[in-house]
């Protein structure tokens, strides 16, 4: 099984989300911030990515943006996971290429209801 890939620079949240994807059958790498996600991408197609949005140096838009972009990575389901509830958010990140928004804190059933939208879960 491929693992996803979850992308937020707090470690905590991060580290809370990695848990309970693991609960979902769901294994997915953790990358604190986008730098390091951005390293990894170049090496690592992950089944699906969750994306943080408020992020220090480039935040979750702009490597949304980036793996609309690349070849590779464009047809990789992304949920957006952000404490960001703004209408023009959420706007811009599902017509950015998310499958999928979700407002922190996160629970365990909210996942499983983004991951089946974006039918990672069936």
């Amino acid at each position: 099984m491929t693992e996803g890939l979850i992308i937020d620079d707090n470690r905590q949240t991060a580290d809370a989300l990695q848990q309970m994807l693991g609960l979902l059958d769901l294994p997915a790498k953790v990358a604190y911030g986008s730098s390091p996600a951005m390293s990894l991408l170049a090496s690592f197609i992950p089944q699906f990515i969750c994306l943080d949005i408020n992020m220090p140096g480039v935040d979750g838009t702009e490597v949304l943006a980036f793996i609309r972009r690349e070849p590779r990575l464009m047809k990789v389901p992304v949920i957006v996971i952000t404490s960001d509830d703004q209408p023009e958010t959420r706007q811009q990140v599902m017509k950015s290429g998310a499958q999928a928004m979700i407002i922190k804190p996160v629970t365990i059933d909210m996942l499983e209801t983004a991951f089946k939208k974006a039918g990672i879960i069936l």
